[in-house]
């Protein structure tokens, strides 16, 4: 009886260990790939302001040409600060649905010249020379970061809608 009982819990174990290793083996969403990524805080904090962080954990598929947090330092002083405002909400949402696509676009779905609609409804111009891909004049500096509801790419440049690059 003991050696059946320590034989079923070992089993239990295992397959406890086996199902939790599982569960982190699972792609995280965006918003979780981005948080764990490093430097997205600035996008971070900008997506939960405008409270887009429902929409962009949820099933997707979407595309995010994601800004680092250097790309937001490089804009004007007091600017994400004006932006992160609750009577700027809907400016800020705006800018960030300007930098999501609603499909999963790999690197290797864009072509040069290529136009594709954003969330808020802008398009986004894909320019490509040799190896250097850029959206709306920012440089994708690293590419097809793979989440469970899409896609991040890396972008050096906080993309403005209404302005032409």
């Amino acid at each position: 009886m003991l050696r059946t009982l320590t034989a079923t819990t070992l089993a239990a174990t295992v397959a406890g260990s086996m199902a939790f290793a599982a569960a982190h083996e699972e792609k995280m969403n965006i918003v979780e790939t981005a948080q764990d990524a490093g430097n997205f805080t600035t996008l971070i904090t900008a997506v939960e302001a405008a409270e887009l962080g429902d929409t962009l954990t949820g099933e997707g598929p979407f595309t995010v040409f994601a800004p680092t947090d250097e790309a937001f330092d490089a804009l004007p002083d007091g600017t994400v600060e004006e932006l992160t405002m609750d009577e700027n909400q809907q400016q800020l949402t705006d800018i960030l649905t300007y930098h999501v696509v609603p499909m999963a676009a790999m690197s290797g779905d864009l072509s040069d010249g290529q136009e594709i609609e954003t969330v808020n409804g802008e398009m986004l111009t894909v320019s490509i020379d040799g190896d250097t891909v850029m959206i709306d004049g920012a440089t994708v500096t690293q590419a097809d970061i793979e989440a469970s509801n899409g896609v991040i790419h890396v972008i050096d440049t906080v993309l403005m809608p209404g302005s032409d690059m």
